[in-house]
């Protein structure tokens, strides 16, 4: 009897579930440096230097990310990240800010010296003082 040698079957093309593609896609290519390569090209000579000195990093400015080991090519990321972090905090922190409540007394004020009632703004002026608001 003969023996029939099978050919192995080709694995069957995987479809892409819930993004995990591009997920593993991305993660290559930071895992490449791609993403720090793009973001240390764009940033102007005075910036990389900032991002040097917050990363530790005592390197040229005008070296080129590829040339760094990888350790202090993670410094840099870190940098990176902490203070784009950073930036975040303070924008949301400028959003989110509202106007003094004593803003509003001293509305009251204004409106009252405007008509010529002193002691009305005086009111307005002591709630203020006092810090009610």
């Amino acid at each position: 009897m003969q023996k029939v040698a099978h050919l192995p079957r080709p694995p069957r093309p995987q479809t892409d579930r819930a993004g995990f593609g591009a997920l593993r896609a991305e993660l290559h290519s930071r895992a490449a440096d791609q993403d720090l390569i793009q973001v240390w090209a764009d940033l102007p000579h005075a910036e990389r230097r900032f991002v040097l000195k917050s990363a530790g990093l005592h390197e040229d400015a005008t070296v080129q990310i590829r040339q760094l080991a990888k350790p202090e090519r993670e410094a840099v990321r870190s940098a990176i990240h902490r203070m784009s972090r950073y930036a975040s905090g303070l924008k949301d922190q400028l959003n989110q800010r509202t106007q003094h409540p004593s803003a509003e007394l001293a509305s009251h004020a204004r409106q009252a010296i405007a008509e010529g009632n002193t002691k009305a703004a005086l009111h307005w002026l002591s709630l203020i003082e006092k810090g009610v608001a």
